[in-house]
């Protein structure tokens, strides 16, 4: 954008205005903010066509405002599924297995902990994951191998001792 183009000054000159006026409309400074800033962000981007305007500011206000209207439509349709549908089940702490598994993952490499991650709970393909990674899928089967070895190992230890000598 050249710096000669206006926009800086339309922006400086009236930014306290629109931010004002959407303060008065929607009653909450915060989100005020956020829809000028989104409002300003269009206005520049359309810079040329909305500087040809007879009130470039009309439409910043004018788009600021739709953008609170639809932040309250969000809210209140929130609300209505909430009252529909009710909270969401309460969801217990993981399992002991999963902390394990968790702990487990963490000490693998990052590429190995993908590879498992990505083909055992994401149920991808060798080649989906190498074409992902952007890796051969030799590379893919590779980290397979190894990861699961060390996963292997890993849960091994955090067993209980009457567990491994079963």
């Amino acid at each position: 954008m050249d710096p000669d183009s206006g926009f800086e000054e339309f922006y400086r000159n009236s930014r306290q205005r629109v931010v004002t006026v959407l303060y008065a409309l929607g009653g909450d400074r915060a989100e005020a903010q956020d829809a000028a800033q989104e409002a300003y962000a269009r206005a520049w981007q359309r810079w040329s066509r909305v500087s040809a305007y007879d009130d470039p500011e009309a439409w910043v206000r004018t788009v600021g405002h739709r953008l609170l209207v639809n932040r309250w439509r969000k809210v209140r349709n929130s609300v209505v599924a909430y009252r529909r549908h009710g909270p969401q089940p309460a969801v217990g702490p993981p399992s002991e297995n999963t902390v394990a598994l968790i702990a487990a993952l963490r000490q693998l490499s990052a590429e190995q902990r993908e590879a498992i991650v990505l083909h055992h709970l994401a149920d991808l393909s060798v080649a989906e994951i190498a074409a992902q990674a952007g890796v051969p899928t030799g590379t893919v089967k590779a980290r397979l191998s190894r990861g699961r070895k060390a996963l292997a190992a890993l849960l091994d230890m955090t067993l209980p001792e009457e567990v491994r000598n079963a």
